[in-house]
């Protein structure tokens, strides 16, 4: 299993970005899917989660901000990132792990349930 995510970049308050996460060597439609960030200061957190029937789950935090999603071809998942505020600064990470959990189960029951799977991350960096 490999995850490679891309488009992280440094910009203003307020700006969008868009991550991306390709996956190879497994089959979304039975993997639970998941983007995450870490800071020094706060440790490694979940943002989003989206499972294999398609459901997704936010932390409050970005909720609202925040939109993942899949490709049609269910190769690629995607972290929609609006109104980005300086405490959204993060090396981001996607992360997989095999079904079987719901979208919301696996963002609430992390750090309990830890994905196998991770990516190399891409930073994110917001500036006031």
């Amino acid at each position: 299993v490999r995850l490679v995510e891309t488009g992280g970049a440094s910009v203003q308050t307020g700006g969008s970005l868009r991550l991306s996460c390709v996956a190879s060597g497994i089959v979304f439609s039975i993997y639970c899917m998941g983007w995450f960030r870490q800071t020094p200061e706060k440790g490694r957190e979940v943002v989003a989660t989206i499972d294999s029937a398609g459901s997704t789950s936010y932390s409050d935090s970005v909720k609202g901000r925040f939109t993942v999603s899949l490709d049609s071809a269910k190769t690629t998942m995607y972290l929609q990132m609006n109104s980005l505020s300086p405490e959204d600064t993060a090396m981001y990470y996607c992360a997989a792990d095999v079904g079987g959990v719901s979208a919301k189960q696996a963002l609430e029951l992390y750090p309990a349930l830890n994905p196998n799977f991770w990516g190399q991350g891409t930073q994110v960096t917001v500036s006031s």
